[in-house]
């Protein structure tokens, strides 16, 4: 989710480089600096902090399970023998 106060304030920001000549449409270059903003944030298809954690949490989870199979895989090949497909 993108935090639109962010962009708000990134928008007042651009909005005060503005020449003095131009402050009068001030308020419309603002909306149009939000909108703007917004539309090329949405396109980058951003996620939230706590989305990108929990699908790291899933990917280390995923990991480290690998992990194991490839060690006991190793250990039954290693001791001639291959494993065992008759316990599903």
């Amino acid at each position: 989710m993108i935090d639109l106060a962010k962009v708000d304030e990134l928008a007042r920001k651009l909005t005060e480089l503005v020449p003095p000549g131009l402050k009068e449409a001030r308020a419309d270059l603002e909306q149009n600096f939000k909108a703007t903003l917004q539309a090329g944030l949405n396109r980058l298809e951003l996620v939230t902090r706590e989305e990108f954690d929990v699908q790291r949490a899933v990917l280390l989870r995923t990991r480290e399970k690998l992990e194991a199979l490839e060690k006991r895989l190793a250990e039954l090949e290693a001791r001639g023998g291959s494993p065992d497909t008759s316990a599903h």
